[in-house]
């Protein structure tokens, strides 16, 4: 298929757009009008500019408000039509998309319609133009692409045919099989969009929360493999209206665009079984079997502090990197990476943030396979030198810069700690009862919440769990968890418009977005959590109400309370399965460790985040006061 994307997509002005397009490796381009109307050129400018970035426009969009209408009006909207053929004609574009009647001046009737578009469709000829029609989920008379097919069906000329939005489509609900039927050289373009599941009117909807497939919850699978049934090999492409877009970078938004359409036709040929027509030949998505280390970068003023909190954890120093000041302290199989190189990368990552997370990586069944796939679906691989002996470990750019890297037992890459690490004896220590990765919590700008969901979900076989909105002090925070089916990955992403939340204020005090807390997880909280005291570790403290609040809403046993009241433990419920939390204050940056034990518990204790969130947000220093 031949991919594009909607100048209204994207932030910035047209050239900008453009170039971002052309950047992100698309085709082809729908020029939106308001775009092309801002531009401090003519059309002919915009078509030769389009060409030397080696770009086609595909369409020229969107011509409001023409079917139905009553004279005068019908006779003024065909002189609109034919000062828009001049417009594209100058503009090098031969398919003019004509959205469904809005105005309450139109009439309805589908043969009304289909003699309008036969006429234009005449006109358009003319012109070697042709006119796609499209069903606004919200049109007057016509919203559905069953009814907008009909008038096409019934105009019956060469030169009209339907535009299908999958938006629009799923928005409505409406039965997706009749697509099935409508021949493919009848489709002039297919637009794809997604979005969350939300309860409000379709124009509102669709204006401020389209997205990408895959950052979303419309069926856009089952509309695809439909479309697909067809036979529709055509022009498919991306127009999405999205506030976070409007507000991020162009080039990251054309990037993630491109990144969509490559994954959603990738899983769309894996169902079926069916080829795509121009798909790069893609690995299946990785298996992602936990997390193997957590890279933090160090310097010498903060190193001492933060090696004194994994002692306080139960972690022991248990080797030393054979070439650089790295050091790797482990406890059951958490493995923590230390490092205060003077130089490379991580050196690079602390001048710029502090002393914070600068890598995770990842154990994956094929770390070569993992890296083909991230570069084809136009990720950025990472190298840098390595000593004599030592193993390169793949990685590709993450989340504010840092990296993500990928170990395999295929390759050998899980002997990086024989490798590359000189073992550190007669340093055992019972440690705290901490045993294994839960989940890692990432904070990061609200308008790059969508970029990197799409990011985890393209590149590993995860699924995503529904938006939840958790209440801050300092505003909404919202969460958003992938993870593994059988959780030994699990990731929550994070993001707040507001500048006063725990989640912003990180951001700020790291200059960027990372990795904010790592939840360890433990057989027993209650045994854990007596041996942190007794090392010296200072848990956050939780309110007395909140315990009173517990003994009232649960069947927990007054004693049970009473040790989760002296533990600082948080509890949830859900039918049989139970979920203990316990956090560490806050370090240097506003980055904390959480303790957890889960008893076939599935979710994260949403409803304890507020009572954390609060607890933090109390002994936060203020606003310019360092950090203690």
């Amino acid at each position: 298929m031949q991919t594009a994307i909607a100048t209204v997509s994207l932030s910035g002005t047209l050239d900008e757009k453009l170039q971002a397009i052309a950047a992100a490796r698309f085709k082809g381009v729908e020029i939106f009008e308001n775009d092309l109307l801002s531009f401090n050129g003519t059309p002919t400018d915009v078509r030769r500019m389009i060409a030397d970035l080696g770009l086609r426009t595909i369409t020229f969009q969107p011509f409001r408000d023409f079917e139905g209408m009553p004279e005068p009006q019908r006779t003024r909207v065909f002189d609109r039509a034919e000062r828009k053929f001049d417009l594209m004609q100058e503009l090098g574009c031969d398919l003019l998309l004509v959205c469904s009647n809005v105005s309450p001046h139109s009439l309805g009737g589908i043969d009304r319609a289909a003699a309008d578009f036969q006429e234009l469709g005449e006109r358009a000829a003319k012109r070697g133009i042709r006119v796609g029609f499209e069903a606004l989920a919200w049109g007057r008379h016509i919203n559905d692409y069953r009814d907008a097919w009909e008038v096409v069906r019934r105009a019956d000329h060469q030169s009209i045919g339907l535009v299908l939005d999958s938006f629009h489509a799923l928005v409505r609900k409406t039965p997706l099989d009749a697509i099935r039927s409508i021949p493919r050289d009848r489709i002039f373009l297919v637009q794809i969009a997604d979005a969350p599941l939300l309860d409000m009117d379709y124009l509102s909807w669709s204006r401020h929360y389209r997205c990408f497939p895959g950052q979303g919850d419309l069926a856009v699978d089952d509309f695809m493999e439909a479309l697909q049934a067809t036979g529709f090999d055509g022009l498919l492409s991306l127009e999405i209206f999205n506030d976070r877009f409007r507000a991020g970078s162009a080039r990251s938004v054309a990037v993630d665009g491109q990144r969509s359409l490559l994954f959603m036709l990738d899983q769309l040929q894996r169902r079926t079984g069916l080829p795509v027509p121009d798909l790069p030949d893609l690995p299946p998505r990785a298996v992602c079997h936990g997390v193997e280390f957590v890279e933090f970068a160090m310097d010498e003023r903060n190193v001492k502090a933060f090696e004194h909190v994994l002692q306080g954890l139960g972690f022991v120093r248990a080797g030393i990197h054979r070439s650089k000041d790295v050091t790797r302290w482990r406890q059951g199989d958490i493995n923590i990476v230390v490092n205060c190189e003077k130089e490379g990368f991580a050196h690079s990552f602390n001048i710029t943030h502090g002393p914070s997370v600068c890598a995770v990586a990842l154990r994956v069944d094929d770390a070569a396979a993992t890296v083909d796939r991230a570069v084809k679906l136009l990720d950025q691989p990472f190298r840098q030198a390595v000593g004599p002996g030592e193993l390169d470990i793949p990685a590709v750019r993450g989340l504010g810069g840092s990296l993500v890297y990928f170990v395999d037992h295929k390759s050998g890459l899980d002997r990086l700690w024989e490798a590359d690490f000189n073992a550190v004896t007669g340093a055992e220590d019972e440690g705290a009862g901490l045993v294994a990765y839960d989940h890692l919590s990432q904070s990061m700008h609200y308008e790059e919440m969508l970029t990197w969901l799409l990011f985890y979900v393209a590149l590993f076989d995860v699924r995503k769990s529904p938006v939840q909105n958790v209440m801050d002090p300092g505003g909404v925070v919202q969460s958003q968890v992938v993870e593994t089916e059988d959780g030994r990955f699990r990731l929550a992403l994070n993001a707040s418009l507001s500048r006063h939340t725990q989640a912003s204020r990180f951001l700020t005090d790291m200059f960027g977005s990372g990795v904010q807390h790592i939840a360890l997880a433990t057989t027993d909280i209650f045994a854990t959590v007596e041996r942190l005291r007794e090392r010296g570790v200072a848990l956050l403290p939780i309110p007395e109400n909140y315990y009173d609040d517990l003994e009232a809403r649960t069947d927990l046993p007054p004693d049970q309370i009473d040790r989760l009241r002296e533990a600082s433990i948080l509890y949830d419920v859900d039918g049989s399965a139970e979920y203990f939390q316990a956090y560490t204050k806050s370090l240097e940056g506003g980055f904390f460790f959480e303790i957890v034990q889960r008893r076939g518990y599935r979710g994260f204790g949403a409803v304890n985040a507020p009572i954390r969130l609060a607890a933090q947000t109390r002994l936060a220093p203020s606003p310019g006061m360092p950090r203690i």
